[in-house]
């Protein structure tokens, strides 16, 4: 595989995987209600196969729904499903089982999609 290969394979799954996860501690009961995303700041992945990994854990969750994950960005996102909820420190321990050091969790009411378009705003170099 050339590492034009490579790299444009990584572009594609990046954009599919969408994980976002966000958990602000303590959270409150209406910030829980409202929380739609966990969001999380993440080191240690530095490939696809990386976020692949990540990806089938939090997949696996009941709750799980669209997942986003920015390797540059070091963002890992997941959106709850309709009439779920989803528990930010599971989801971050998941990441952490995963291998990886999760440096800031946050419960947030954005969508996985709206994360991206941000995350993405925020660095237009890609």
């Amino acid at each position: 595989m050339t590492p034009f290969q490579f790299t444009s394979i990584a572009r594609r799954l990046i954009g599919v995987l969408t994980v976002s996860v966000v958990a602000a501690l303590p959270v409150t009961a209406s910030a829980a209600e409202a929380a739609r995303s966990v969001k999380l700041q993440v080191n240690g992945m530095v490939c696809a196969f990386c976020a692949q990994g990540i990806e089938k854990r939090l997949k696996a969750l009941p709750a799980a729904g669209p997942i986003f994950i920015d390797l540059r960005n070091k963002v890992v996102a997941i959106e709850q499903r309709p009439g779920q909820t989803l528990d930010a420190e599971r989801v971050a321990n998941e990441v952490r089982e995963s291998g990886y050091e999760v440096v800031a969790t946050e419960a947030v009411a954005a969508t996985v999609a709206q994360i991206r378009t941000e995350t993405r705003a925020a660095n237009p170099g890609r």
